[in-house]
């Protein structure tokens, strides 16, 4: 073989080292949902890019093997080179000039490249691969059959499902590349938390129910419809802790008022769920009873509080307002780092701005989680730290917090 031929080979052979190197790295790194679109799409190259990638053991196999055929030729060629050049000591420098080539032309940089671009290269590679691939197969099949001799040899734990907090952070790092906004992000982040949350989370405490007895007449009844808004009611036979049935407001006024009905026929019979339903169950059960709301048992036979479908769908979309709701800020900035937080705010919204861990609240309400700190029935006045923040109560209702306020508190007063 000439001087010029070997030279020829050689550069053909770190050009085969650089793709398949660049397309192990490729096919390593590619995003497999991008390109599982790309070929629901009809584009035939991810088509075929995205086939190969499902059989990545046999793929593998077939890479490394071409890319060390090629490796060892190229070297046994550029041996012979420079042994015929340069006599006993070409050997040496032989091994010096291919170890630099390979290095920087067959691996780091086409590696590099491909880590850029792993969808794009993957569906450039694909078809000679699958050449190689086909080629190679008998020499596969039997690497194959000793990498699964291995595993049965070896044993190795298969746990390589997503967890929630896994895919949690994949929500976050594509809000952060800015392939979703902030009302996307927010939305995914709920959808995936959902199963996490209790009835008792997101209940309406029984201190703030409105209700009516079975005994009262129909003009006491309708002024609660009417000081309320709300187009369902509960209903009692003792006290709230006897509900026997919920009303709606368009039954009462035509079948009560209009026509003289009983409060007993118009009642629909009341849902009683405990307090640690999964609000996902939750809501698939008030679908099939038809409900639109649930009444929350404390785990003693009383009403903790109730669940309407709607407290429900804001824990997916957000605040639902309408036209007779009260707009309130619940959690009021008041300058950096300082809120002016409201009794009713959500306590895991406050948590989480203020970069503490939930587990380490057992409360689910603001008010719960102020006597869990101060270890007794909150009072104006009263304050708390923790974790650098100053918690001070501002205003309460009888046993209830009304609002705090919350601040960060600097470096010398956190000491």
């Amino acid at each position: 073989m000439s001087n010029s031929t070997s030279i020829l080979f050689m550069i053909i052979m770190v050009a085969f080292s650089a793709y398949f190197s660049a397309t192990e790295t490729a096919f390593s790194s590619l995003n497999k949902t991008r390109l599982k679109v790309l070929a629901e799409k009809g584009d035939k190259k991810a088509q075929l890019a995205f086939a190969v990638s499902e059989q990545y053991d046999k793929m593998l196999t077939s890479i490394l093997i071409g890319n060390n055929i090629v490796n060892i030729a190229m070297t046994s060629v550029c041996t012979l080179l420079f042994v015929h050049l340069l006599g006993d000591s070409g050997a040496t420098l032989s091994t010096i000039v291919t170890t630099i080539v390979v290095l920087i032309f067959g691996e780091i940089t086409p590696k590099s490249l491909a880590k850029e671009m792993p969808e794009k290269f993957a569906m450039f590679s694909a078809p000679f691969l699958k050449a190689i691939m086909w080629v190679l197969t008998p020499i596969a099949f039997v690497f194959t059959a000793l990498k699964n001799l291995m595993g049965r040899i070896i044993k190795v734990k298969d746990d390589r499902k997503m967890t929630q907090e896994e895919l949690l952070m994949l929500v976050d790092e594509v809000q952060q590349e800015g392939g979703l906004d902030e009302d996307e992000h927010e939305l995914l982040r709920s959808a995936i938390e959902f199963n996490d949350r209790d009835a008792e989370d997101i209940l309406t405490h029984r201190v703030d129910l409105e209700a009516v007895c079975i005994h009262d007449n129909a003009r006491e009844i309708s002024k609660v419809f009417d000081d309320s808004r709300f187009s369902r009611l509960l209903v009692y036979e003792e006290d709230i802790d006897d509900i026997v049935g919920v009303i709606h407001q368009s039954d009462f006024y035509n079948d009560v008022v209009m026509r003289g009905k009983d409060l007993r026929d118009i009642m629909t019979p009341p849902l009683f769920v405990p307090k640690s339903l999964k609000i996902s169950d939750l809501l698939k059960l008030l679908q099939k009873k038809k409900s639109h709301i649930a009444i929350v048992n404390d785990g003693y036979g009383g009403t903790l509080g109730i669940v309407t479908m709607e407290d429900i769908l804001e824990e997916l979309v957000g605040e639902i307002w309408d036209e007779h709701d009260e707009v309130v800020e619940e959690i009021r900035n008041e300058g950096d780092d300082t809120w002016a937080v409201s009794g009713s705010a959500d306590l895991y919204r406050l948590l989480d701005k203020m970069n503490i861990d939930e587990d380490q609240v057992e409360s689910a309400s603001i008010t719960g989680w102020v006597m869990e700190q101060i270890d007794k029935v909150p009072e104006k006045g009263d304050t708390f730290e923790l974790e650098g923040w100053k918690v001070t109560v501002t205003d309460t209702d009888e046993r209830r917090v009304q609002e705090i306020r919350v601040e960060k508190l600097d470096e010398e007063e956190n000491e």
